[in-house]
């Protein structure tokens, strides 16, 4: 009973989560988080706080500012424009909660010299003279099932084989099943115990989410894709390619969306050299 009870409450938890991510722009009252989490206001945070790891306000206030920072990097908004976006009124304000939470002011991260999104931690500082095919593409939305890993993106493979192990028997694996990974954090932003990746699959419109298993819709629109063949160890060149070299010539600006990756071959069935990989980037639609 006990076990059920614990999956109820983070298959619950887990929809407010996925409800803040998407609605970082908007109001988040406590009352509303509660009922979306179908608890009262005064158990809700105790509960939110227990099983994420920090309060539902420092949770939010932790998002908006990694996502101001990720803007920071990317795009060329003034930092004004960025502090309105993280729902700050006034540059000092947001100035002060931007260097509590990273040690530096705002200009000072932008003025650095760090490389842009990468989610391959291990990876990040050695440049690249590669170049990569990237192609930008109109692509539809997607349904997925996912289970979320917490912690270094590295450290994702047990998530994945628990994903693996409980959609093979519904039916939900085979040569044309989409299979792909979400990568929501930045790695020099985050902390490497809050980085968040969804293992995914996809399902069809009337798969409902069953357990610690949830379901998602990822963002359609443009996006720039950028293939890789050859063993995952790899993907952290290709971002750097992706982010350091495409992008800033591209005339285009990435959306807030996450990055993720689409996983077109197996290592169970490919050698490393073989493997391909998909990185898809959402871009902002042209004005």
């Amino acid at each position: 009973m006990k076990q059920l009870t614990d999956l109820t409450y983070r298959q619950r938890l887990l929809h407010v989560q996925l409800f803040i991510q998407n609605h970082l722009d908007e109001e988040l009252p406590l009352e509303k988080l509660a009922r979306i989490a179908h608890f009262s206001p005064f158990h809700f945070h105790r509960i939110f706080k227990a099983l994420v790891g920090e309060g539902v306000k420092e949770h939010v206030k932790r998002l908006r500012l990694e996502r101001a920072a990720v803007l920071l990097k990317s795009t060329d908004r003034t930092v004004l424009q960025v502090a309105l976006e993280a729902g700050y009124q006034a540059h000092e304000a947001f100035s002060r909660a931007f260097r509590d939470t990273f040690g530096i002011s705002p200009s000072e991260f932008r003025a650095g010299n760090s490389p842009l999104h990468n989610p391959h931690q291990g990876e990040l500082m050695a440049p690249t003279t590669a170049v990569f095919p990237v192609r930008v593409e109109a692509v539809p939305e997607r349904r997925v099932a996912f289970l979320r890993h917490t912690g270094p993106y590295n450290e994702c493979g047990p998530t994945f084989q628990r994903l693996m192990g409980w959609a093979g028997p519904r039916g939900l694996l085979g040569p044309k099943t989409l299979v792909l990974g979400i990568c929501h954090d930045d790695p020099e932003v985050t902390p490497p115990d809050k980085i968040r990746y969804d293992c995914c699959v996809g399902v069809g419109q009337s798969f409902a989410p069953e357990g610690e298993v949830g379901v998602q819709t990822v963002a359609g629109g443009d996006h720039a894709i950028l293939t890789l063949k050859g063993p995952y160890e790899r993907l952290g060149e290709a971002y750097r390619w992706l982010y350091g070299g495409w992008l800033p010539t591209s005339g285009r600006e990435p959306s807030a969306a996450p990055a993720y990756e689409v996983y077109l071959n197996s290592p169970m069935s490919a050698r490393p050299e073989d493997l391909l990989t998909e990185i898809y980037l959402p871009l902002q639609a042209r004005r």
